[in-house]
């Protein structure tokens, strides 16, 4: 059966992009949705929507409602080690994001989806638990903090593997997740990752649950198929 042209995606991989240049480009795309929709002709068909994959340098970003202080380190010792850092338009707090993550946007108008920002960030928490599965990992939610966790193999303790903040102008979807594959964890400790202070609580990567080293690229493809699955929509 034909998926409608409203429920088509173009899937596109930016490679290892800087961050504010991915910032720019998918705020253009949100923009262009935007305003096919509050424009003039206030257009009833809004696509092409858009699910992008990209790697980034080091960077660490802020979110709208997190607290500087959650940044450990300074300016100078930001430039030391390389990486960068932004305040930025998403929910949260601050998180890192760099080589060895698939960091997902998804730009979407979810009017022709559910107009629930809720039930949004728990469907890309479940795209993200239904490939943990088939590494044969058990993730959760933690219903205080957005994201997904897991018992680490290492210690026994909850551990975030995923980070996830969004944003939304008239139902359409900016930022979106961090999952972390093959990452160098190193950099967290320079900041309180999520603005979470509980010590019993830390982040880890897929690469340190799993007994070998994963494949981004089949990583990717399991993520995407759960994700048409999750939005029963098609990916172009």
């Amino acid at each position: 059966m034909a998926v409608p042209l409203e429920k088509q995606v173009i899937l596109e991989d930016w490679g290892l992009v800087p961050y504010r240049e991915a910032w720019e480009r998918q705020t253009a795309l949100h923009q262009s949705i935007i305003q096919k929709k509050t424009g003039p002709l206030k257009q009833k068909e809004t696509g092409p929507f858009y699910l992008i994959f990209c790697q980034h340098p080091p960077v660490f970003t802020l979110g709208r409602s997190g607290k500087e202080q959650n940044l450990l380190i300074n300016e100078e010792l930001l430039g030391n080690k390389g990486i960068e850092f932004y305040r930025i338009n998403r929910g949260g707090d601050i998180t890192y994001h760099g080589p060895g993550q698939w960091v997902v946007y998804p730009i979407l108008d979810m009017e022709w989806f559910y107009t629930d920002v809720h039930r949004y960030v728990r469907s890309l928490e479940n795209i993200v638990m239904l490939t943990l599965a088939e590494y044969g990992l058990e993730a959760f939610r933690n219903p205080k903090y957005t994201g997904v966790w897991l018992n680490s193999r290492h210690g026994g303790l909850p551990k975030k593997i995923c980070a996830i903040g969004v944003h939304m102008s008239r139902w359409v979807t900016l930022h979106g997740l961090a999952f972390n594959i093959l990452a160098d964890l190193t950099p967290f400790d320079y900041i309180v990752p999520c603005g979470i202070r509980d010590p019993d609580k830390g982040v880890t990567s897929l690469h340190l649950e799993t007994n070998r080293p994963p494949d981004l690229t089949q990583v990717k493809a399991r993520l995407c198929y759960h994700f048409e699955q999750e939005f029963q929509c098609a990916l172009v």
